[in-house]
């Protein structure tokens, strides 16, 4: 049994991003985090792999910046990473980057599931995951929050997925492609022994030529990032005799602003 993953490293949430005099976008000396929502993915990856008695792997596509999230995901407990880069090809464009991972999983050759995280919030979607799934001809099952069961020998998978009306359980033939939400595990926090093993792991970089793939066209093009316009903030404190006037004052204010 093989599962494997995809994850990227992303700018802190909380980070401030803005574009620089050079028109890219950066985030300053702030140091990149794992994609907010990999940490589920990674977690069942951990998890099934273990369970159904197989091995694991972690892949990320770009440029060295991700390999801060494959030495993450080695220390949480996976068995292996993987970065995919082209020189020149725009990792970013869903197309493009489908189709580098479906010939990282063509070439690997033996793989089980995929599990993804619900998006990515940098770039914020999760086309690619349903665009992967498409150019290798499996199942595609979103929103995952509970993996009733995983039959590896069977090459059965049941799952519970998230839906407007509530929950919706749902079965398909294996290999499959899922991607996870937050209620489907805990992710643990990597330990010592995990931490040493991943900072001393020499991480193998595939190239298209290395998996035999022909990269399609870029389907979108970014022509320029621009900041937003800045715009003038004014505060005003309202003071009151007591909570009562404090109010009163308060919402007579929204009502001259047109607020109420």
């Amino acid at each position: 049994m093989h599962a494997v993953t995809f994850t990227r490293s992303t700018p802190d949430t909380a980070a401030r991003v803005w574009v620089d005099e050079d028109g890219a976008v950066t985030w300053g000396d702030v140091a990149t985090v794992v994609n907010p929502w990999d940490e589920y993915s990674l977690e069942e990856t951990i998890a099934q792999s273990k369970s159904g008695g197989g091995e694991s792997t972690v892949i990320a596509i770009g440029s060295a910046l991700h390999n801060d999230a494959l030495k993450h995901s080695l220390a949480m407990g996976i068995d292996k990473a993987l970065r995919l880069e082209e020189a020149g090809a725009d990792m970013k464009d869903s197309l493009v980057w489908s189709a580098m991972a479906a010939g990282a999983i063509r070439k690997l050759g033996d793989v089980d599931l995929i599990i993804f995280g619900k998006e990515s919030v940098d770039v914020g979607t999760d086309q690619h995951a349903y665009q992967l799934a498409r150019r290798l001809g499996w199942t595609m099952l979103s929103y995952v929050s509970r993996i009733v069961y995983a039959d590896y020998s069977e090459r059965r998978i049941q799952v519970e997925r998230a839906v407007e009306q509530g929950k919706q359980t749902v079965s398909a033939a294996l290999p499959a492609v899922i991607s996870v939400l937050k209620e489907i595990n805990e992710p643990r926090y990597p330990n010592f022994l995990g931490i040493r093993r991943a900072a001393k792991a020499e991480i193998p970089v595939w190239s298209a030529a290395d998996m035999n793939v022909a990269l399609p066209r870029a389907g979108t093009t970014a022509l320029r990032f621009l900041n937003p316009p800045a715009r003038e903030i004014s505060t005003e404190i309202l003071a009151g005799a007591d909570v009562n006037a404090t109010a009163s004052a308060l919402a007579q204010r929204l009502f001259e602003e047109k607020v109420l």
